[in-house]
């Protein structure tokens, strides 16, 4: 009974200077586009997603081109397409993750044969950027929610290898003698205490937050509810893993 109307997304050209490798949770290597900065609907757009391989070879973009940008959605910048050659190489994907240099690869669905339009790192949590956005995931809002303990936190711990893993999170007060948390800069005896509390807090949490929480690929918030759901408690799930793996 409603209709919304629109306005068109502004469009902008601005060069495109690089592009730059992210190595996500998942092992996923996203591309994104370094521009020169330009306003876009008012705001000031640096960077773009280029989404995968495939959207580059189909945009045809190279370093060096002139492009035109817009805000989908009136949020996230994207490339629409190039608008001038500007006569640099053509990019190509690495082959191996730029951050800890193991394979990265395309997965290929056994069942149809299809491709998967995204290349992945395959070293799981020993490459420092899965393990660094699996431990922000860990502690993000929607799972473990840890009050104090943020991406710029994670990335600290874990640089001073306090933090590699997910349990290591719970120990960081019984080692604290050791860490004195309260005399790093920024930090004070207060700050500390308050992280050690909110750490504390959430030593127990639900199922499916606990679920989600793991980053396990295709367990996002609803499967992990349903799952929760079906389930009830962590330790029937498990069990029930346990007999699929015996059988496998």
């Amino acid at each position: 009974w409603a209709i919304a109307h629109k306005f068109p997304a502004e469009l902008a050209w601005t060069r495109l200077q690089g592009i730059d490798i992210q190595v996500g949770r998942t092992g996923a290597l996203s591309p994104v586009a370094r521009l020169e900065p330009v306003t876009v609907g008012g705001v000031v757009v640096s960077n773009a997603t280029l989404h995968n391989e495939d959207e580059i070879e189909r945009l045809g973009v190279k370093p060096g081109d002139t492009v035109e940008i817009q805000r989908a959605g009136d949020v996230i910048p994207q490339v629409l397409r190039v608008v001038k050659d500007g006569g640099g190489e053509p990019f190509t994907l690495p082959r191996t993750c730029p951050i800890c240099e193991a394979d990265a690869i395309r997965d290929v669905d056994e069942k149809t044969g299809r491709i998967d339009v995204v290349r992945r790192c395959t070293n799981g949590l020993l490459c420092p950027a899965q393990a660094t956005e699996g431990l922000k995931h860990f502690v993000s809002r929607r799972a473990y929610d840890i009050d104090g303990m943020g991406a710029k936190q994670i990335e600290v711990f874990y640089a001073k290898e306090l933090i590699k893993e997910p349990s290591d999170i719970f120990t960081l007060e019984a080692r604290n003698s050791e860490i004195k948390l309260e005399t790093w800069e920024g930090w004070g005896a207060t700050s500390a205490a308050n992280l050690f509390a909110a750490i504390n807090d959430r030593r127990a949490i639900d199922f499916d937050k606990f679920l989600y929480a793991l980053g396990i690929r295709h367990i996002g918030q609803g499967n992990a509810n349903l799952i929760a759901r079906h389930y009830l408690e962590w330790d029937e799930f498990a069990a029930v893993i346990a007999q699929a793996a015996d059988r496998h």
